[in-house]
């Protein structure tokens, strides 16, 4: 976990380091976008635990269109492996095959 002090969250440092960058808040506001406009088209429910991932991730050219979006557990949403350099491993290799 960032920012962990002794077992427990450092919140401030997080908010301070990390969630208050313009990237984070840019990031956020389109999240909140694709929710709605999800919740709009009947594809999400508020409160139903699901994520919104990305059918074609944008690291490999995927965009932020509806059409690419699907509804996930948040455990598969964010388990993806990533490489040293915070690029993500393709899903293959996560497999084993």
């Amino acid at each position: 976990m960032p920012y962990m002090t002794n077992g427990s969250r450092d919140y401030k440092k997080q908010n301070k380091f990390v969630d208050s960058k313009p990237a984070a808040k840019k990031h956020r506001a389109q999240n909140t976008k694709v929710q709605r406009a999800l919740e709009a088209a009947g594809r999400a429910h508020k409160g139903d635990g699901l994520d919104n991932g990305h059918e074609r991730a944008f690291s490999k050219g995927g965009t932020a269109d509806l059409s690419n979006i699907k509804m996930q557990k948040p455990s598969a949403n964010r388990s993806f492996s990533r490489n040293s350099d915070s690029s993500m491993k393709s899903e293959r290799s996560k497999k084993g095959t």
